[in-house]
Formats: structure tokens, sequence, C-alpha cells
């Protein structure tokens, strides 16, 4: 059937574009879909490109750092969409080095009102400095268990799987629990992940103890207390067998 004869009795053709139109000849009439301008714009590549920027001045800079948040689970391999910002995990005492050299780049920094990060901007993208990560200030301890990774082809120190399970579990609460933008996470580390140590850093979390029992029942994890049972080693030998450690600091990698 060719399709600019349509259908004379006004039904819609199997198979339609819901979108098409009849005119009163039969022709089909192709009419713009508003709902694809609905749909956020992918910002992937031009939030990597930021993050790129961010991370070879907080390389110079010699200042230890780690790339956290959601373009550190893309730098793991979680396939996820980048749609909002990037996130530095640095040093509070480090906090007027790293935002001088950054403003030196042309980069602008904002000042929010929360007293636990610091707001950048470049190339129309987001850049947030956090100093404080599930309640806990961020030390050169929890940056010197960061991994060196690929982000974009730019090596720089991405926060450690364990350490990522546990700051977004934390992030978990009655007004934000999104159980499913959490399981690919949960499912793409779970073997690079110590999960002894989050359920032990998670204790008394409500939501945090929901979702290792979804886990449980998933079979994503063992059950709680059987994590050595399924080897203990695991998280290590995938670190250092997979990626190279960083050591505390940013001084490492490519630009």
């Amino acid at each position: 059937m060719n399709l600019t004869e349509g259908r004379r009795d006004g039904a819609r053709a199997p198979h339609s574009h819901p979108h098409q139109l009849r005119s009163g000849h039969g022709e089909i009439r192709l009419e713009r879909d508003d709902r694809a301008h609905d749909l956020p714009p992918d910002h992937t590549q031009a939030i990597l490109e930021a993050t790129k920027e961010v991370a070879a001045v907080l390389k110079k800079s010699g200042c230890p750092f780690a790339l956290v948040g959601s373009v550190a689970a893309y730098a793991h391999g979680i396939p996820v969409r980048l749609q909002h910002d990037t996130d530095f995990a640095v040093r509070r005492e480090d906090a007027e080095t790293v935002t001088q050299l950054l403003r030196e780049r042309g980069i602008r920094i904002v000042e929010p009102p929360e007293d636990w990060l610091v707001k950048a901007r470049s190339g129309g993208e987001e850049i947030d400095l956090i100093f404080s990560l599930a309640g806990h200030p961020v030390t050169t301890e929890f940056l010197g268990r960061a991994w060196t990774l690929p982000v974009d082809s730019v090596h720089m120190p991405v926060i450690d799987p364990t350490d990522l399970m546990i700051v977004r579990l934390a992030a978990l609460s009655e007004h934000h629990c999104d159980f499913g933008a959490l399981l690919p996470v949960a499912r793409g580390l779970r073997e690079r992940v110590d999960w002894a140590r989050v359920r032990a850093e998670s204790r008394g979390q409500p939501m945090a103890a929901a979702f290792l029992y979804l886990l449980e029942l998933l079979d994503v994890i063992p059950p709680a207390g059987e994590e050595a049972a399924a080897g203990a080693a695991g998280p290590e030998t995938v670190r250092t067998g997979a990626t190279d450690p960083t050591a505390a600091g940013g001084g490492s990698g490519d630009d």
C-alpha cells in the first residue's frame, strides 16, 4: 500500500506515527512532536569536558582530590546518563588554593550558602568542590583510597567503589529514595565493593538497610555475615588487576 493513499475511513493506519495526521485527501502529514522538547538535553560530553578541565587544574595544584558523584560512577563503567554537574572531593584546607587556581583558569566561582562545598561553572556546566561526604569531612585517608581511572581519556583519581556506595546510600532519605537509579551502580560495582564495610558504615540508616536487603533478595550480594565466605579479597583483587590505585593526591595521570 502506498503511504500517500492512506485509509479513507479516518482510522489510524497500522504502525502509523502517533503524531501523523491526515488531510481530507488522505495524505499523511507529520506534525512536530513537542514531547521531544520536554526531554532534558544530554550533557554527557559537556560535563566530561568540564570534568577534564577542572581535573587538570587540580592535578597541577598538588592538592589531593577525587572525582565523586555520577561522573565517578561513569568512570567506573556504570552506564549512567550525565545530566547535572560534576563533583570533586577536596580537603577543606585546600579550598582557597584550589578556587584561586580555578579563577585564574577563567572558571567562575560561586559561593553557595552551604558551608560544605564551593560551586563553580565552566562552559555552562556546574562543578561542585565538596569538603564533606556522608556527613564526614573529606580527609587525606579518604582521598588516598581513590583509584586512578581514565575519564574520556584523561586519567584522574576517582572515588573508591566502596566509598562510592557508602556515600550514595547515605544520601537516601524519605524524601529522596530512588532505588532504581542506585541499583545499576550496585550491580556494576558489586565485585569491587567491600560490602561488609558498607554495612558497617551504613548501620542505623533505614533506607540503606532496605536497599541492602533488596540486593540480597536479587542475589546481587550475599546475606549479611557471608561476605567473607564469598571472598573478602575480591575488591582488592579487582582494584590491582584492572586499574592502578592512586597515592594520596591527584598528581598522577595524563592530561
